[in-house]
C-alpha cells in the first residue's frame, strides 16, 4: 500500500464504511428480486445489487489487507454483529414501496458518484484503482435513479404523493454522508479520501435540480448529523444481518 504505516487503521476504517455501505444497500436492493413492478425495474434492480456487492468485496479487501489480514473478506461481510459495521444509516433504512426504495438510490448514487470521482486521485493507489472501476457503474445507477425520480414524482398524483412521502421520510439520514471525524480529517490530511463536508455543495445541485425536474419539494426537516458510521445504527440492521448472515453462522467455515 502507498500510505504511510500511521494510516493504515484509518484506511481500513474507510474502506469498512465504503464496503459495509455497499454491502447492505445491495443487499437492500436484492429483496426485490421477484418482487418489483415491471421486469425491466426487476432486472435493473438485481443488477444494480450485483455491482454493489461486488464493490463490496473490493472494499473489504482493501480493508482486510489494511487491517494486516486477520480477517478475511468474507468474515468481514459475515462475521460481525451490528455494531460493528460502518454503514450509512440511509442504506439500511426499510425498502418500503418502489418509490421509497427509488428515492433512497438516488439520494445515495448523488453522494457516490462524486465521492468516487475524487476518490480516483487518492494518494492511496489501491483506493484510486477500486473508485475509478466502481465510478464506471455508479454513473449509470445515477443516471437511472434520477430519471426515475423524474419520472414518478412528475408522472400521476399517487406516484408523486408516493415520492415526496419517500423523500420526507428519507432525508434526515442525509446529514451524515457529509459529516466527518477524525478519521475522515486524517484521510483529509493524508490526500487519502476527501473532507466529507467537501461533496455537500455537488450534491445539493444535483438534488435540487432532479427534484425541481420531479416537482418535488426539498423537506424543511433538517440533516441528521450522527449515524451508523460510528457504530450507531437502528434496529433495521439486525433484522438485515439475520438474513444475510444466517448460512455463514450456521455452518461456519463451510465450502459450497
Amino acid at each position: 500500500m502507498s500510505t504511510a504505516p500511521a494510516t493504515s487503521s484509518a484506511v481500513a476504517e474507510f474502506a469498512l464504511r465504503m464496503g459495509d455501505t455497499c454491502l447492505i444497500l445491495g443487499h437492500r436492493n436484492s429483496e426485490w428480486c421477484g418482487h418489483s413492478p415491471a421486469l425491466e425495474e426487476d432486472i435493473a434492480l438485481a443488477n444494480t445489487a450485483l455491482d454493489l456487492i461486488g464493490q463490496t468485496q473490493l472494499w473489504l479487501g482493501l480493508a482486510s489487507e489494511a487491517e494486516g489480514g486477520g480477517r478475511s473478506p468474507d468474515n468481514l461481510a459475515f462475521l460481525r454483529d451490528a455494531a460493528g459495521y460502518r454503514n450509512l444509516l440511509l442504506v439500511e433504512q426499510p425498502s418500503g414501496d418502489f418509490g421509497r426504495t427509488v428515492m433512497r438510490q438516488y439520494l445515495f448514487d448523488a453522494w457516490h458518484l462524486p465521492l468516487l470521482k475524487a476518490l480516483t486521485g487518492s494518494s492511496d493507489k489501491r483506493v484510486a484503482e477500486i473508485a475509478e472501476k466502481a465510478a464506471k457503474e455508479v454513473a449509470y445507477h445515477l443516471q437511472r435513479s434520477a430519471d426515475l425520480v423524474v419520472r414518478l414524482g412528475d408522472g400521476t398524483k399517487e406516484s408523486r404523493e408516493r415520492m415526496q412521502a419517500a423523500l420526507e421520510f428519507l432525508w434526515p439520514y442525509t446529514g451524515e454522508m457529509f459529516t466527518g471525524d477524525v478519521v475522515d480529517d486524517e484521510l483529509a490530511a493524508a490526500g487519502i479520501a476527501p473532507s466529507p463536508e467537501e461533496l455537500r455543495t455537488a450534491w445539493e445541485q444535483h438534488v435540487a435540480r432532479t427534484l425541481a425536474d420531479a416537482t418535488l419539494k426539498l423537506p424543511e426537516k433538517a440533516y441528521m448529523q450522527k449515524g451508523g458510521k460510528r457504530g450507531v445504527h437502528s434496529e433495521h440492521l439486525g433484522f438485515i444481518l439475520a438474513e444475510m448472515q444466517f448460512l455463514q453462522r450456521a455452518y461456519p467455515g463451510a465450502n459450497w
